[in-house]
């Protein structure tokens, strides 16, 4: 839905919302101007939320570094502005935030930072407090979404008060989890009309740089008197005076069902530490005990003030803190609950469950690539993050490595110049999507161009953010409110990094022969090539379905080659043992085919020894009288 037809909730008004949801309705009451992202779970829906609202500037950014850097601009132009990112991107984004912390800010600016906390969908679990530290900038810590309302609104008036950029952190259950939200009205709030010069505070070379150190020290300071007064962190007194708990976040709710007669140290704002109020419940309570999420942090630095503490020796080092993981791990401070403990029945083994590993769906674009690279010997394939990734998994087990976005390109360059005389009959093939290229590959292809890698890319196309939900991007041609918008031309970008013509190809991932043909012909070729593939995303309005097919039992004879696509439509009906003529014993895959879920793309046909894959034809209806 766009802003055209999007109607606001009036304010005062009780709504049933997610953290996301919440957060994007508080940067559209907050009066922002300009909101910018990189889709990334799980903080993907607060923009394309925020870009439903009117009388705002909202756009996925090509990648987060450039998500922060537009709405920078909007900052130092006056206007509260806003940008969004996953943990891992504000890795990306870090560049502009630690010049940033020099320079401050004129309109608020917040930056929210989504922690995958429990590794949902994530490469690594980091700890995005630290930034806090690093920076030198308040974080702010939800726990719930009417907190992420209501602190979302803190944060612009901070970021103001404090002349400096604000982390709003967040994690993956703040971000989806849902509880009723009650909404206030939109502000306009513009600190200044338009950009005033001042190149001793925006120009930073070093010269202009090393003088605005003494007033990020100050700011601090002034952070640290704000948070030992300010009502975000407050102490909540209890009757059972044997622990303390010192929490934020998601992980304070968590403590409070737990141990709901507990005196509770909540911080909203988790950096900097107020710990004058930490001293004041450590000695109310026989023992005091960090619960964080997810790195040993606040309790090193409780620890380094002199104030007896646990938590990690406790607790574990990884993932959520839920209230069943909390009572198993603290037990040992409660006698009466380690005795319940104790003497309760052991859990019984968990039932066997049938495998369901992740896959892509039915008719994707990127199963034949995956067919065809898993046919191919002699070969290391570099991967990226995206549904791609996905092709690691069985059957292809075609991926040898995935690390970060558009690690592809440069860790194939690095295989290929440091390969040794052993690996030099391997070829080596990158793999990276339309996205992920734009987000950070083209740089790497440049490197690759520039010091002749013998590489070949396979760029799939398939005109979306696939990943986390199909948001539009510059392939796509159409931007976030789906209005028409310019369409990179993959061949033209390619060729302009140093590709030369002759190596570039277009071709149709559905049509295997030609696929498999150019991939094998440019491995050959010591030096850089690119294969991009043109078919989009299955659901996306861009895909066009086409008659099913089906499979007839009597031709079948049970090859399974069609089984080696990998669509999750074809099915293994039944196995049989059969001996060939060599006296080699071999297994027999029957299949099927599920005509409702097959989009008629066509893969299954190519590689059927038999042929028999057959278009469906129409289904039998059963008439029944009543």
């Amino acid at each position: 839905m766009s802003a055209k037809t999007f109607t606001p909730p009036l304010a005062g008004s009780r709504l049933l919302m997610s953290g996301n949801e919440a957060i994007a309705r508080a940067v559209w009451d907050a009066g922002v101007r300009v909101a910018a992202a990189y889709p990334g779970t799980p903080s993907t829906e607060i923009l394309e939320n925020i870009a439903r609202y009117p009388d705002l500037y909202a756009e996925w950014s090509v990648n987060e570094k450039v998500s922060l850097e537009v709405a920078i601009g909007a900052s130092i132009a006056g206007a509260r502005s806003f940008c969004a990112m996953k943990h891992v991107g504000l890795n990306v984004a870090s560049d502009a935030l630690m010049t940033l912390t020099l320079t401050g800010v004129v309109g608020g600016l917040v930056l929210a930072v989504a922690d995958d906390v429990g590794f949902s969908s994530s490469q690594n679990e980091q700890d995005s407090r630290f930034w806090g530290r690093f920076a030198h900038l308040p974080i702010i810590e939800p726990s719930d979404s009417q907190e992420a309302y209501e602190m979302t609104l803190a944060a612009f008036t901070f970021s103001e008060k404090f002349n400096a950029p604000v982390i709003l952190r967040l994690t993956t259950r703040i971000c989806h989890v849902k509880c009723l939200v009650e909404v206030g009205a939109r502000k306009i709030k513009r600190a200044a009309n338009g950009f005033v010069k001042n190149p001793a505070r925006w120009v930073m070379v070093p010269a202009n740089a090393q003088k605005r150190v003494p007033e990020v020290f100050a700011r601090e300071k002034a952070l640290i008197e704000e948070s030992a007064t300010s009502a975000l962190n407050r102490l909540e007194p209890g009757n059972d005076r044997r622990v303390g708990f010192v929490t934020s976040g998601p992980a304070y709710m968590h403590v409070r069902e737990a141990f709901p007669n507990a005196p509770v140290l909540k911080l909203g704002i988790s950096y900097p530490v107020p710990m004058s109020k930490v001293q004041e419940l450590a000695a109310q309570v026989d023992t005091l005990v960090v619960v964080e999420e997810t790195e040993q942090l606040l309790e090193t630095e409780i620890r380094a003030e002199g104030i007896r503490v646990r938590g990690k020796d406790l607790l574990p080092t990884a993932g959520e803190m839920p209230p069943f993981i909390l009572k198993k791990h603290l037990a040992t401070l409660f006698p009466e609950m380690q005795a319940a403990a104790e003497a309760a029945a052991p859990m019984p083994a968990p039932l066997p469950v049938f495998p369901r590993p992740p896959t892509m769906c039915v008719a994707c674009p990127h199963l034949g690539v995956y067919y065809t690279l898993s046919q191919l010997r002699n070969v290391t394939i570099t991967g990226d993050i995206g549904c791609y990734t996905l092709g690691a998994g069985h059957p292809w087990n075609a991926l040898d490595t995935t690390i970060c976005m558009g690690a592809s390109m440069g860790m194939a360059l690095g295989m290929d110049k440091g390969r040794g005389p052993d690996d030099e009959k391997k070829s080596i093939v990158a793999v990276i999507g339309d996205s992920t290229f734009m987000h950070m590959g083209m740089q790497g292809l440049l490197d690759i161009a520039y010091n002749r890698g013998n590489v070949t890319v396979l760029l799939l196309d398939n005109r979306t953010v696939g990943m986390t939900g199909g948001q539009d991007n510059p392939a796509s041609g159409r931007d976030i409110h789906g209005e028409e918008a310019p369409r990179i031309d993959f061949a033209k970008v390619v060729e302009s990094l140093g590709i030369a013509p002759e190596h570039i190809h277009v071709v149709d991932p559905y049509i295997l022969p030609i696929l498999f043909k150019t991939l094998r012909e440019e491995i050959k070729y010591s030096g850089p090539s690119v294969i991009i593939t043109n078919r989009p995303c299955v659901l996306i309005d861009d895909y066009k379905v086409q008659p099913a097919y089906e499979v007839k039992e009597s031709l079948c004879t049970g090859c399974g080659n069609c089984v080696e696509i990998g669509c999750p439509a074809i099915h293994v009906t039944r196995r049989e043992k059969a001996v060939k003529p060599s006296g080699k014993e071999v297994e027999l895959s029957f299949v099927d085919i599920e005509t409702a879920a097959c989009t008629g793309c066509g893969l299954c046909l190519q590689p059927c020894a038999p042929d028999a894959i057959k278009p469906a034809g129409p289904k039998p209806v059963k008439v029944e009288f009543v």
